[in-house]
C-alpha cells in the first residue's frame, strides 16, 4: 500500500467501523470498496465514495451528474444514460462506454457510508450477499455477482484490496 492509501484508510476507518456496527457489513469490505470507487479519495464529489447511482425519485439536491465508465455487452444502450461521450469495442467483445450519469450526493462522509450500507438492504438483488456480510471476501464476490459494477474483475479487485487493508494497522 502506498502512503495515499494508508492515509485514506486511517482517515475513513472510523466511518467503516461505525457502519459495520450498525449493519454487520465488514469494515474491511467497506474500506476496500470506498478506496476502489473513489481512487483512494482522489474523486469524491459531493462526498460520494461508492459510485451509488441516483434514482429518478432522488431529490435534485441529493444527486449530481458525473462522468463515469461502464462495461456493457451491447453497443446500443445509449438510452440508459443522460449523456454518452463514447463507446469503444473491447477485445473481449464487450463495450466500454464513457458517459455522464446521475450519482448520489451527500452532506458528509458519514451520510455516504451509512447510505451505501443501507443500499444493500434496500435492493433485493443483494440478499445473497447479505447472508455473508461479515466475510469481506465472500461479500465482495456476491456483490459483484449481483451486479454492483460493470467491471468484469470487480470482485478480484476488491479482494486484493481487502487483503492489503488487513495488513494496515
Amino acid at each position: 500500500m502506498n502512503q495515499t492509501q494508508i492515509e485514506f484508510i486511517k482517515k475513513y476507518k472510523h466511518f467503516a467501523l461505525d457502519t459495520e456496527i450498525k449493519t454487520g457489513i465488514s469494515a474491511l469490505f467497506i474500506l476496500a470498496q470506498a478506496g476502489l470507487e473513489s481512487g483512494w479519495g482522489k474523486s469524491v464529489p459531493g462526498n460520494m465514495f461508492f459510485g451509488v447511482k441516483a434514482l429518478k425519485s432522488t431529490p435534485k439536491e441529493k444527486k449530481q451528474l458525473l462522468r463515469t465508465t461502464e462495461v456493457l455487452t451491447t453497443p446500443n444502450e445509449n438510452s440508459k444514460f443522460p449523456e454518452v461521450i463514447s463507446i469503444t469495442k473491447r477485445t473481449d467483445g464487450k463495450y466500454l462506454y464513457i458517459v455522464r450519469d446521475w450519482f448520489m450526493k451527500y452532506d458528509s462522509p458519514e451520510e455516504c457510508f451509512t447510505d451505501h450500507a443501507n443500499f444493500f438492504f434496500r435492493n433485493k438483488r443483494y440478499a445473497k450477499a447479505l447472508e455473508v456480510k461479515a466475510n469481506p471476501y465472500k461479500f465482495a464476490e456476491e456483490v459483484a455477482k449481483a451486479g454492483y459494477a460493470t467491471a468484469p474483475n470487480y470482485a478480484e479487485s476488491l479482494k486484493e484490496l481487502i487483503k492489503e487493508i488487513e495488513k494496515v494497522k
